[in-house]
């Protein structure tokens, strides 16, 4: 339905001035718009069923969303004490990797011109400060999550 080809009609149409009737005159001057008004309705149509698509979308994040805050929840009532030892575990590690990163942006700052001609240099310090980083920064994103004292599922709501 939506997929069939449709003529469009022309631009500039010619108009037969002979002695027509005004019947057949309004007929063909209609012929056009009820091209247009199908076409109009079929973008409308599928506009429909494209927020109907992104609804049950939104509502399946949303419902995976808040079974995994509620989750997260119950995890944190069940383990309190574990809950405040991560949060204050996140709070070390995210000092740490703020030196971390410190020492990582004097490093290409010293360096910065080297980096750019020299791949041998860039590769040395993706090599060097790649991997620590991001798993410090997978390491710090979970303790962080687990020791948020904010109730998650309250904040989905």
């Amino acid at each position: 339905m939506a997929n069939e080809p449709r003529q469009i009609p022309p631009l500039f149409t010619q108009y037969d001035v002979s002695s027509n009737t005004s019947s057949d005159r309004a007929t063909e001057s209609k012929a056009p718009y009820t091209e247009m008004i199908a076409l109009l309705q079929d973008i409308l149509a599928a506009q429909d069923r494209h927020n109907q698509l992104v609804e049950e979308l939104i509502a399946q994040m949303g419902a995976t969303q808040k079974q995994r805050a509620n989750e997260l929840g119950q995890w944190k009532q069940a383990n309190p004490h574990l809950a405040r030892d991560c949060h204050r575990a996140a709070e070390w590690l995210s000092q740490a990797q703020t030196e971390y990163l410190r020492g990582v942006t004097e490093e290409v700052n010293d360096n910065g011109e080297g980096l750019i001609d020299s791949e041998y240099l860039m590769n040395e310090l993706v090599d060097r400060y790649g991997p620590r980083l991001a798993h410090l920064n997978g390491v710090l994103q979970i303790l962080s999550q687990l020791g948020n004292t904010t109730d998650a599922s309250k904040t989905t709501e």
